[in-house]
């Protein structure tokens, strides 16, 4: 099969093979336009068929007749945007059941929210799932098959992608599309205007029939001006004049459809009071920029939005960069009623490592005051890490770190 001319290692490659080593069936899903296609194509062992049901009438086959479709198709066989025919769950179970070996179905799907309900009532237990986002630096880089997922006990710098604070900002705008970094001389505006008309147009109405598409698209900026803060669902409906309970189903559609995600507060059994409220992110900053309109590295960093926006980007490389090797980090935020904030709390085992994001060059061991205000429970609370926009990690005091955005 010809390799595609638009293709960059994505670090996600090595985890779908491992999955296809023991699992019957392995799905890919993730935002509209990640590369899920692209990637599972350029990696599919020899023999594997491959059919999209973008195409109408092989959807409706699929959906009418999906045990012949099967038969017909034969396996191997990876099956693209199979959301469009939930009947294929059960008949894919059938076909499992008969006879199961590994790597019999490869699946991808950008709609979650319906997708996720066809795989838990016919395939738990006989698929593996792996969520894709769009590119990590490493992979613009070039360096998509990175071993190791970041250590934040001990943080790994070789091959890193470090860059100026400057150079950080670029990639802040850029966000990781495969085809605006592939494509250098597309615009962010050319491409996100695209992009949020196919997504209003595509997916939101197939998940949930929204009839008003002005007011949808309203709720994603107003989102947009508010990642990397507490959720509050009224300021969403009032910027998008819809009701607490349509904002509250409609942010529901982002997260399920991964544009947003959402980070819990940090809990344990305590008498001290904590927050309950979750902070809303998105998972892309440049979509997150192009909704804000800054259009210009220059207005990103006089934006007032800057800091929020680094924090994303932060909590974005994060995510991809345990996701792509197929592992589900274990991510929260700390704050109290008297305001003692952290901005991340990674929890790995029963260690809790808490890091502060700040869009400072030279960051300062005040920056991790509020760390010991957290309440460790029964886990042991590593000394904080600052991920700031320096080009080379050093030594705090007390063991705490500053370590460099650009490297995660």
């Amino acid at each position: 099969m010809a390799k595609s001319l638009l293709y960059q290692k994505r670090s996600m490659a090595s985890a779908v093979r491992r999955f296809n080593s023991f699992y019957p069936c392995v799905l890919v899903t993730g935002p509209r336009q990640v590369g899920k296609s692209t990637l599972l194509r350029e990696i599919m062992p020899k023999g594997m068929r491959y059919v999209s049901l973008d195409d109408v009438e092989l959807a409706e086959e699929a959906q009418t007749r999906p045990r012949q479709f099967l038969e017909r198709m034969g396996m191997p066989l990876l099956i693209d945007e199979v959301q469009y025919a939930p009947a294929l769950f059960r008949a894919i179970k059938q076909k499992v059941d008969e006879n199961r070996h590994p790597g019999m179905f490869w699946m991808t799907g950008s709609q979650r929210f319906h997708l996720m309900k066809g795989v838990s009532d016919s395939l738990a237990g006989r698929l593996g799932i792996l969520e894709l986002d769009s590119m990590s630096q490493w992979e613009v880089a070039g360096k998509g098959m990175r071993v190791e997922a970041f250590n934040p006990e001990a943080p790994n710098m070789k091959g890193a992608p470090v860059c100026d604070r400057h150079e950080l900002f670029k990639r802040i705008l850029r966000g990781g599309y495969p085809e605006l970094i592939m494509r250098p001389r597309m615009s962010e505006a050319d491409f996100f205007r695209s992009y949020l008309l196919s997504y209003v147009e595509r997916d939101v109405q197939d998940l949930a029939q929204v009839g008003n598409k002005s007011a949808f698209a309203k709720l994603m900026r107003s989102a947009a001006a508010r990642t990397g803060q507490q959720l509050v669902y009224s300021n969403l409906a009032r910027d998008a004049q819809v009701t607490d309970k349509t904002a509250k189903a409609w942010l529901s559609i982002l997260e399920t459809s991964g544009i947003v995600s959402l980070v819990e507060p940090y809990n344990v059994r305590t008498s001290k009071r904590l927050v309950r409220t979750p902070k809303l992110y998105f998972r892309d900053t440049g979509l997150c920029c192009w909704l804000n309109n800054i259009r210009t590295v220059e207005q990103l960093e006089e934006s007032p939005l800057a800091g929020a926006m680094v924090e994303t980007w932060a909590f974005a490389q994060l995510l991809r960069n345990y996701g792509n090797r197929g592992l589900d980090p274990d991510i929260s935020y700390y704050r109290d009623a008297s305001g003692a904030e952290v901005d991340f709390i990674l929890q790995e085992g029963n260690t809790l490592y808490p890091l502060e994001v700040k869009a400072s060059e030279y960051p300062h061991i005040s920056d991790l005051k509020h760390v010991k205000a957290i309440p460790p429970g029964r886990c042991k609370l590593a000394p904080g890490m600052v991920l700031c926009t320096a080009t080379k990690p050093r030594d705090l005091t007390h063991g705490a770190t500053a370590f460099p955005i650009s490297a995660l």
